[in-house]
């Protein structure tokens, strides 16, 4: 037995759906990214992508979206832990966090460009 209280089925979605909320009301890079993904969404089905691309934009996608929403959280928990006094250990934790966002981010644009620049170059010539 636990000494954690079971919440349910369907309080982990409502949890879940609480957080996703809270993101994206508290930072502007997931909007951003929501955005861009929205745009880069719309461009793949214009330019006729097949289901497997599509499938690979929408994992790369998730990645940076994930990846922002953890370095959100690793922000949110460390500054609560520490009453938001620097560290110098907090701030390297951060910046790792963000640094892995980056990251991400960076193999996503190179995915995007190897997805969306053939058919892009094929349109203009």
């Amino acid at each position: 037995m636990s000494k954690f209280k079971s919440q349910g089925f369907s309080n982990t979605f409502k949890n879940a759906r609480k957080g996703l909320r809270l993101v994206l009301k508290s930072e502007i890079n997931i909007r951003v990214h929501f955005c861009v993904a929205a745009l880069i969404l719309i461009a793949a089905v214009l330019l006729g992508f097949s289901v497997t691309k599509i499938c690979v934009l929408l994992l790369t996608i998730s990645a940076v979206i994930c990846a922002e929403m953890v370095n959100s959280a690793i922000e949110f928990s460390l500054d609560a832990v520490f009453h938001n006094k620097y560290s110098k250990l907090v701030g390297m934790a951060k910046d790792i966090a963000a640094g892995a966002v980056m990251f991400t981010t960076f193999v996503a644009i190179a995915i995007g460009l190897l997805l969306f620049l053939p058919p892009v170059i094929d349109l203009i010539f």
